[in-house]
């Protein structure tokens, strides 16, 4: 950089900074900022707007850490989560206009090994519909949130097995893979990561020279801020950083308003971001205009002047207070965004959050919106205050009806060690249950949580960090339901982590055990079942077989002393029975019934 380029920064960066302690319509805004701070108990955040080219106002509040009293100003990294969305889509209209695909095109074009779940979608869905989720998915955010993977190619093939709730194009609903999607289509077409196309095509040009593609960016940068919520008691808690890992296409950006300012200016500019067209014009209006109905139903007499809601490419669509407002928000654990553009008034607001689910960017979105706008003024402070007493109320009574639905003096079905085992759901996952000191645990992605007795086989997934059972989530967390086969084995899990589908079912598969071979060939011999001869044998190097004539051979798990699953049938196993010392009869545990057979001599 020439120091003639790095002064006109400089000065514009300075008349920027001047111009803003001065313009009229922003008297008194601070002071209301600083109420949403206060009334929302949150840790900090930052907000930026532009109009035109120009940046009118850029500042933090509060801390970007918490606990050691770091202040956050206007280059403090925040993670923006799915306001990451349209980089991902702008990337798609790059590539339609130079000639690489048509957003009409079959996503199957581009990623032959994809599967959808049925034929409908492998046959009818098109980019658009990732862009503008009308895939008829529901959002199976579990099979990402909770069972992360680095690789993208993994991820996408979980979509094979995600459930629909609907037709293509038949309604709109909030769906991550298709973004994720997106982002594998454009590594496809031009031989780079996502990762690498973002930085290259927007990150570089626009001088967003703080901004990171990957959560290594907040971990191990400069002016990071650290994500929060609030606990039971609504005080602040740090929360870990997560990492969303291959799902970086859906929501992985961490920015600055800063660096975001100038993202705005492109989106309101046609584009453009000075001389240079990022982004293409056509491509920049259709994006932000109407794709598919988001919601329908009239404005709220509270609220007249905020209508409609519909979505274009990475951007949600509505009219606030007579004006034309484009925006996305942003949640991933412990930060929150609202990145609006109002492309008619040539204005955009970007705020950045450290605080889980917050609705903090949009307050100070809306207060900012109000004062640029010249519209009447709402008091968003006062509104969610009242809200926020409305809402811990509502929680109060909720906490009253769960402890009813939860039936008191009831007992689980088995024995702990029968629920132990693996379980997995082909387009979410795979976990273990174990007992440990006789208590059950669920081990995934590292983590454990302590599976707690809710009623009958039903039991509640809790907190288990640092040797400590997090007691606060019992009788508020997620539940899940063992169930049992024909044979009375434990055969699935059932989770309730998709609304708009059945439960969950990760199927189980029996914890085996080691068998030396000398315990092995005890099981070796012929048995009389009823005067049909069975023979169990040893092969495949200490591998426990039985073939029953007129049927194959079948091979035997190893499960528990003297027990065995057939690998290949649900439902069937076997228990070789000792009296004396000896093995001298098996018996045969199908859904059809017992069946005992005896050890032939010969």
């Amino acid at each position: 950089m020439s120091k003639i380029r790095f002064l006109s920064i400089a000065l514009l960066f300075f008349i920027t900074l001047s111009f803003a302690q001065t313009d009229k319509r922003l008297k008194g805004i601070e002071k209301q900022f600083n109420s949403v701070l206060e009334t929302s108990k949150t840790a900090g955040f930052a907000v930026a707007i532009v109009e035109g080219d120009k940046i009118i106002y850029a500042k933090g509040f509060g801390y970007a850490d918490y606990e050691n009293k770091v202040p956050a100003d206007a280059n403090t990294l925040f993670a923006i989560g799915s306001s990451t969305k349209a980089f991902t889509s702008a990337l798609l209209g790059i590539l339609r206009e130079d000639d690489k695909l048509s957003l009409d095109d079959s996503p199957l074009k581009y990623v032959p090994e994809l599967k959808f779940y049925n034929d409908e979608m492998n046959n009818n869905i098109i980019i658009k519909d990732l862009m503008r989720h009308s895939t008829g998915l529901p959002r199976h955010d579990g099979a990402w949130y909770f069972f992360p993977s680095h690789d993208k190619d993994t991820l996408v093939a979980r979509m094979q097995y995600h459930e629909p709730f609907t037709g293509v194009r038949q309604q709109w609903y909030y769906n991550n893979f298709g973004f994720l999607l997106q982002g594998v289509i454009t590594e496809k077409i031009t031989g780079k990561s996502w990762e690498e196309n973002i930085e290259e095509t927007f990150f570089k040009p626009l001088g967003m020279n703080r901004s990171k593609t990957m959560i290594d960016g907040m971990k191990n940068g400069t002016n990071t801020a650290f994500g929060y919520q609030l606990d039971d008691d609504r005080n602040i808690e740090k929360m870990d950083y997560y990492d969303i890992a291959g799902m970086s296409p859906a929501g992985s950006i961490n920015s600055s308003v800063n660096d975001m300012s100038k993202w705005l200016m492109t989106w309101i500019n046609d584009g453009k971001y000075g001389e240079e067209q990022i982004i293409p014009e056509a491509y920049v209006k259709e994006a932000m205009s109407s794709q598919m109905v988001a919601a329908s139903g009239f404005p709220s007499d509270e609220l007249p002047g905020v209508q409609y809601a519909n979505y274009g490419y990475g951007w949600f669509l509505h009219s606030y207070k007579g004006h034309y407002m484009v925006e996305h928000g942003g949640n991933i654990d412990g930060f929150s965004a609202s990145v609006a553009l109002y492309p008619k008034d040539s204005l955009g607001i970007v705020v950045l959050a450290n605080q889980n689910g917050s609705a903090v960017p949009r307050l100070i979105r809306n207060i900012a919106a109000d004062h640029m706008l010249k519209t009447n003024k709402t008091k968003w402070a006062e509104k969610y205050k009242e809200d926020t007493e409305k809402a811990l109320k509502a929680m109060e009574e909720a906490k009253d009806t769960n402890d009813i639905s939860n039936v008191k003096n009831t007992r689980p079905s088995h024995t702990k060690i029968d629920y132990t085992g693996a379980y997995e759901h082909k387009g979410y996952g795979k976990f273990e249950v174990v007992v440990e000191n006789d208590t059950l645990y669920a081990e995934l992605d590292n983590n454990r949580q302590y599976l707690h007795h809710f009623h009958y086989d039903t039991f509640e997934l809790i907190d288990f960090k640092e040797g400590k059972v997090d007691t606060t989530g019992i009788g508020k967390s997620l539940k899940v339901t063992f169930t049992t086969n024909v044979a009375g084995d434990i055969d699935y899990l059932k989770a309730e982590i998709e609304p708009m589908t059945d439960p969950i079912a990760f199927k189980r598969t029996p914890n085996t055990i080691d068998v030396d071979p000398e315990t092995m060939e005890r099981y070796v011999g012929k048995y009389d079942l009823m005067g049909t001869e069975i023979k169990a044998y040893i092969k495949d190097e200490n591998v426990l077989y039985v073939f029953v004539p007129g049927q194959p051979e079948y091979e035997l798990i190893p499960t528990a002393e003297h027990k065995f699953n057939f690998k290949v049938l649900e439902g069937f196993k076997v228990e070789f029975l000792e009296t004396d010392g000896a093995i001298n009869e098996v018996k045969f545990i199908q859904p059809n019934g017992t069946f005992v057979a005896k050890r032939k001599t010969e």
